[in-house]
């Protein structure tokens, strides 16, 4: 991590209820509770978002979503970390891997595949996103309230993807097992660019 963040043992007030909530639920700090151990104010108010995206979204949806946003800024830690959930809650792990290497032939639904497609132009290309964008999601029966779940999750995986790279915040040790899935869809590319 670039930056220094406050260390548990001098943890205090909201920063020390951020690190006990953390030990508790998962048994030890992620890096990026302690990178906003900094400003535990914007990490309280990312949660909040976080939890007002997911209140009325389908979790495996998010996570797809999220993953897709994830890739295309190329968060190691993002990939990782929603990986992991993927892994753990819906897919095995040749599945999964396929999804990293290429979600759009990876076998999926259609419309998870659109929904990756919507969030990956979010995050790459926001000002090139068209009706006819949003209306292929609509064809596929999404409401526009949906839709907008979509795009808030991957606009705001931007920023606290990028906020973490940009900062050299790595993934947790106990993520060890996904890291590898933003390297899959690298070779990926680099594959295809020798085309």
């Amino acid at each position: 991590m670039y930056v220094t963040p406050v260390v548990p043992e001098e943890a205090t007030g909201a920063i020390r209820d951020l690190h006990e909530g953390d030990l508790a639920a998962k048994g030890y700090i992620p890096n990026y509770t302690r990178l906003f151990s900094l400003r535990p104010e914007a990490y309280r108010a990312w949660r909040e978002l976080v939890a007002a995206i997911t209140g009325t979204m389908e979790l495996r949806r998010y996570e797809l979503a999220t993953l897709a946003a994830a890739e295309a800024v190329r968060c190691r830690y993002c990939v990782a970390a929603h990986g992991a959930i993927l892994e753990s809650k819906f897919y095995d792990r040749p599945q999964l891997e396929a999804i990293a290497k290429d979600f759009r032939n990876a076998g999926l639904d259609p419309l998870d595949v659109a929904i990756m497609a919507f969030a990956e132009k979010i995050v790459l290309h926001a000002y090139k996103v068209t009706e006819a964008d949003v209306d292929e999601l609509r064809s596929r029966g999404l409401s526009d309230e949906e839709i907008l779940d979509v795009a808030l999750t991957a606009a705001a995986r931007s920023f606290f993807s990028k906020t973490l790279d940009a900062m050299g915040c790595e993934p947790d040790d106990s993520l060890a097992g996904t890291a590898n899935l933003l390297d899959v869809m690298e070779r990926r590319e680099m594959q295809a660019s020798r085309w």
